[in-house]
């Protein structure tokens, strides 16, 4: 028996959401197409972008990012998930959220991925969200030009039932797990990525409507296609 199968219960997989929100179904997994990309080359082509190009993400290379930092490949039900990126005892505590400026059919505004039912849930759709996410990170322009940011907040509890105070590091180093799979998986389909963590915590959690102690904000990435050179 694994130690996950001998852990007690966890927290809920996943934050639970209204009855009545507005759910985007995104297209399938083994739909979405992506051109074929060596790993070595996408190691070593990586590099941190803060401009972009006009040109919109479509609705499939967005649910490609997102299953390549979040999709949920196993459930064992009530106990853990087994997904594209390692976490410390399976916990993983992130909830990935997605401040969009430029994604084909999708209105501006802050977004939820629901990993297990891969879709996307609408937040808030206010038309100065992007400036006021945009000041709580210190006026980092890309925020706002960039055609999607992804932000990831941390569900404390989800890591802290096993882990304790040593819970913490295990959420930042699991952050750089996630990040690092948008950077490659970005690679393979023209984009860059510039991943953020000088934000002010308050500030930014208060924006999302976060308490800041069980609900945080633990790292954020612009995304958006590459300029042709």
């Amino acid at each position: 028996m694994s130690e996950t199968d001998k852990s007690p219960a966890p927290p809920p997989l996943q934050l639970a959401f209204p009855k009545d929100a507005v759910l985007i179904d995104l297209p399938a997994v083994e739909d979405i197409s992506v051109p074929p990309m060596d790993l070595r080359r996408a190691i070593e082509s990586r590099v941190t972008l803060r401009k972009y190009s006009g040109e919109p993400l479509s609705g499939g290379e967005l649910a490609y990012l997102l299953w390549c930092t979040q999709g949920v490949k196993k459930v064992v039900p009530e106990r853990a998930t087994f997904r594209n990126v390692p976490s410390a005892g399976a916990r993983h505590a992130f909830e990935t959220y997605l401040l969009i400026n430029n994604v084909s059919g999708l209105k501006p505004g802050l977004y939820r991925y629901l990993a297990l039912e891969h879709k996307l849930m609408i937040v808030n759709l206010d038309g100065d969200l992007a400036v006021r996410i945009a000041e709580s990170s210190f006026n980092q322009p890309h925020i706002k030009q960039s055609a999607a940011t992804f932000i990831w907040s941390a569900i404390l509890w989800r890591m802290k039932s096993r882990y304790g105070e040593r819970s913490y590091r295990y959420i930042h180093l699991d952050a750089g797990h996630v990040c690092q799979n948008l950077y490659l998986a970005a690679e393979s389909i023209g984009c860059g990525v510039c991943a953020i963590g000088a934000f002010d915590d308050n500030a930014l959690n208060h924006v999302l409507g976060f308490d800041g102690e069980e609900q945080f904000v633990a790292y954020m990435a612009t995304v958006g296609k590459k300029v042709e050179e």
